[in-house]
């Protein structure tokens, strides 16, 4: 016979779970002000528009947010949903997003993030609101691509009678998640698709076509209307409401506007075959579309649509030149966060040496990239009014959303290095961070892209090469190792325009010494020397080829100091 259990088996200790107290854990990087916190922002927007530094507050607030962190984390667990057909057997090409994706959609347009630079009266919009996507790419990096969308679309409105109730609508701060006409909207959100399968970068293999239906009134100006045929390989966020695309014409790559709704209040023959299953940029919506007999309104002359499209890229590519500096800075921020507040052999993490010296090696490099980036957004600013700048923006956007791009992800790679194998762990941010990093590099053109287009702008225009290096001339004299690095830089320069072989070398000289001089200018002391120590070919042996190897010309001291400098949790 079974004999009972002793009354000490069945009677569970009084803490039955003590082996499972949480001690030494991190503290999450959150209830912060990710602008007021930010010393090199807040000077930044102080020194250039500061007139925006309310706008910069309440978003940085939002970026800090644990709720707003919260809506991150769910809209990337829950991947947007492609609903074809619905019950009746209707094609539909419909998208289901969780509530968190419009929720943070809604906070991206209520502060600007997509139109500020088109609303303000105030000088120096582009500044500003890259300001703002920097901020706003420390959310979620997904909706980063329609809100960096909608902020170069408005180029093509502008430039286009038929379109300007895109244009004016564009400008709109409420978001809204609908199929309406957009007449009938409070504010529109856009789409490009470019990309086919057979020409990947080379728009020039575009083989959706187009001929000519009709032309009629639209909202008060006449559009010339168009039957496209198709299939776009990529399509940026398809549930826009409208979008920019390319097909030939009598053999020539002409610009179109597809309006997702038609004047009628029908729906356009969009058909979304498929959606993406990407690596990271999870939250976002990245398909294939299938045109057949759709209609889009001409943009442009027939058989110049590279050149319109052109025309909307250098606002794309600042955009992720700034969202990836964004992105590298919520990597430092969660690192920072991380080995400060964990404590290892007795101490904090970060007051480890080997630790500071990683984490000031990345500051450094955060510090210089969001300088270039901003200092792009300026030359933007400018480009219509000075020629310097104008011919500076040609080169140092594609040299910076290159070089931006290309180093957002060993920036990731050792903020997760910084939290172990907590940082591997979906429910921390870092892992999203990680995976969304190298995103950017190819959208919008890979780094060789980038760098023969700086490359082909030097050839054809030599006023690009001396703009670059009149932007740095003032600051001759002031440090040896710059002076250096100028030479460099101008050796390289003049062997890439007779070898493409160096391209890439040369572009990354043209970034490096564009850092350089806006860390002489607007940096610390600490910050300059280090980065002139380190990325400038000083001395053997100063820097190795990871983060944290900050040589004999730095030193713990400085390595906290620098440290301090990047904190914006405390």
């Amino acid at each position: 016979m079974n004999q009972a259990l002793p009354s000490s088996i069945l009677n569970a200790p009084e803490d039955r779970y003590s082996t499972h107290q949480v001690l030494n854990q991190a503290l999450p990087a959150s209830g912060f002000n990710a602008f007021t916190g930010d010393q090199v922002l807040t000077e930044a927007i102080r020194r250039e528009t500061p007139w925006a530094a309310s706008r910069c507050q309440a978003l940085g607030a939002v970026a800090g947010d644990e709720n707003v962190q919260e809506l991150a984390r769910l809209a990337n667990r829950h991947i947007p949903e492609l609903k074809t057909h619905d019950r009746f057997g209707n094609r539909i090409d419909w998208l289901e997003f969780h509530p968190s994706w419009h929720e943070l959609m809604t906070l991206a347009w209520q502060h600007e993030v997509p139109n500020l630079s088109w609303r303000t009266q105030e000088k120096n919009g582009h500044f500003a609101r890259a300001v703002l996507s920097y901020l706003w790419n420390q959310v979620e990096h997904g909706t980063g691509c329609p809100t960096g969308m909608a902020y170069a679309a408005y180029a093509g409105f502008e430039a286009e009678p038929a379109l300007a109730i895109w244009a004016d609508k564009l400008k709109g701060t409420r978001y809204e998640y609908s199929r309406r006409e957009v007449g009938d909207k409070p504010s529109v959100v856009i789409g490009y698709a470019m990309t086919e399968k057979q020409g990947g970068s080379d728009l020039r293999e575009t083989q959706t076509t187009a001929r000519f239906s009709h032309s009629a009134d639209y909202h008060g100006a006449t559009a010339h209307w168009y039957e496209l045929t198709g299939h776009k390989w990529f399509c940026s966020v398809p549930q826009s409401d409208g979008f920019f695309t390319l097909a030939k014409v009598n053999g020539g790559v002409t610009c179109f506007f597809l309006p997702r709704t038609l004047p009628d209040g029908s729906y356009n023959r969009f058909f979304v075959q498929r959606l993406k299953d990407k690596a990271g940029n999870r939250s976002n919506a990245s398909s294939e579309v299938e045109y057949a007999g759709t209609l889009a309104i001409r943009v442009g002359e027939e058989g110049r649509g590279i050149r319109e499209i052109l025309s909307h890229s250098h606002l794309t590519r600042l955009d992720f030149a700034i969202g990836s500096a964004g992105l590298m800075r919520q990597a430092l921020t969660l690192a920072l966060r991380h080995t400060t507040s964990r404590k290892a052999f007795g101490t904090s993490i970060a007051d480890r040496p080997m630790m500071s010296n990683v984490l000031a090696d990345m500051a450094v490099e955060v510090e210089a990239a969001t300088l270039m980036s901003l200092r792009v957004a300026k030359a933007t600013d400018l480009m219509q009014s000075r020629e310097h700048e104008r011919l500076l923006a040609r080169v140092a956007t594609p040299a910076a959303k290159y070089f931006n791009c290309s180093r957002a992800p060993s920036i990731a790679n050792e903020a997760l290095q910084c939290h172990g194998g907590n940082g591997f762990i979906e429910e921390n941010p870092m892992a999203r961070v990680y995976r969304e990093a190298p995103l950017n590099s190819v959208w919008e053109g890979t780094a060789n892209m980038m760098c023969m287009d700086v490359r082909r702008a030097m050839i054809r225009d030599p006023l690009t090469v001396e703009a670059v290096f009149n932007e740095i001339r003032p600051l001759a004299g002031q440090d040896k190792r710059f002076d250096a690095l100028v030479q460099h830089t101008e050796r390289l320069v003049r062997a890439a325009i007779e070898d493409e072989f160096l391209a890439r070398p040369m572009t990354e000289a043209v970034a490096r010494v564009l850092q350089a001089a806006e860390l002489l200018r607007y940096s610390s002391q600490e910050v300059a020397d280090v980065f002139l120590s380190t990325r400038c070919g000083g001395e053997v042996g100063a820097w190795g080829a990871h983060y944290g190897t900050l040589g004999t010309m730095a030193s713990s001291s400085v390595a906290q100091k620098i440290m301090r400098r990047a904190m914006v949790t405390d």
